[in-house]
C-alpha cells in the first residue's frame, strides 16, 4: 500500500525520553544517532525527538507506520531490549512499563478515536539502569545504541549492509 488517504505513506521515528534523567533518555539518544545516518533515500521517513511529551503523537497524522523508542521497565537486567505494540501494555497502575505510558496511551487512544491512528505501531523499548539527574546514559545503555539503531532501520526497511557500507 503506498498511501494512506490522498498523501504519501510516511514512517516516522519517535524518541520519547528526558535527557536530564540519565538512561530515561534513550529514545531521544538512538534518535539523535539515527539523524546522523545518511537516509536522504528515505523521502518518506521522519525522525523526531518527541522529548518528554508523547502527546506529540497528535500531531502526527500522516503517518502509515509509527515507531516509538522509550525507556521500558520490564523487569529484566539493564541493557534488555523490548519490542511490543500498544496492545501488549497493561493499563493498570502497578503493571506500568514506562514513565510516558500513560500519555503515550492516551495519545493512541485520541488517534484511534479521530481515525488518524497508523496502520502499523512499534514500540522499542530498553530496561534503564539509571534514572538519576544526569546527562550521560549508563555503559549498558549506551553501549546498546548501535543495536537499537539497528532494530529501528530493521522496522522501517532500511539494509544494515548498506548503512554500513556508506553506500
Amino acid at each position: 500500500m503506498g498511501t494512506c488517504g490522498n498523501r504519501p505513506a510516511m514512517t516516522l521515528v519517535i524518541g520519547i525520553g528526558n535527557l536530564l534523567l540519565k538512561d530515561e533518555g534513550i529514545g531521544v539518544h538512538v534518535v539523535q544517532a539515527l539523524k546522523k545516518m545518511d537516509l536522504s533515500d528515505y523521502v518518506n521517513l521522519s525522525i523526531i525527538d518527541g522529548g518528554t511529551s508523547p502527546d506529540i503523537l497528535l500531531l502526527l497524522e500522516r503517518a502509515h507506520k509509527l515507531i516509538i523508542i522509550d525507556a521500558t521497565k520490564g523487569g529484566d537486567e539493564p541493557g534488555a531490549i523490548y519490542r511490543f505494540c500498544p496492545e501488549d501494555i497493561a493499563l493498570e497502575p502497578d503493571q506500568l512499563t514506562s514513565i510516558h505510558q500513560i500519555g503515550l496511551l492516551q495519545s493512541l487512544k485520541m488517534m484511534q478515536l479521530m481515525g488518524t491512528e497508523p496502520e502499523e505501531i512499534t514500540i522499542i523499548g530498553i530496561e534503564p539502569k539509571e534514572m538519576d539527574f544526569g546527562l550521560e546514559l549508563s555503559p549498558e545503555l549506551q553501549e546498546r545504541i548501535p543495536q537499537m539503531t539497528e532494530l529501528v532501520l530493521e522496522e522501517i526497511g532500511v539494509s544494515t549492509d548498506r548503512q554500513g557500507k556508506g553506500d
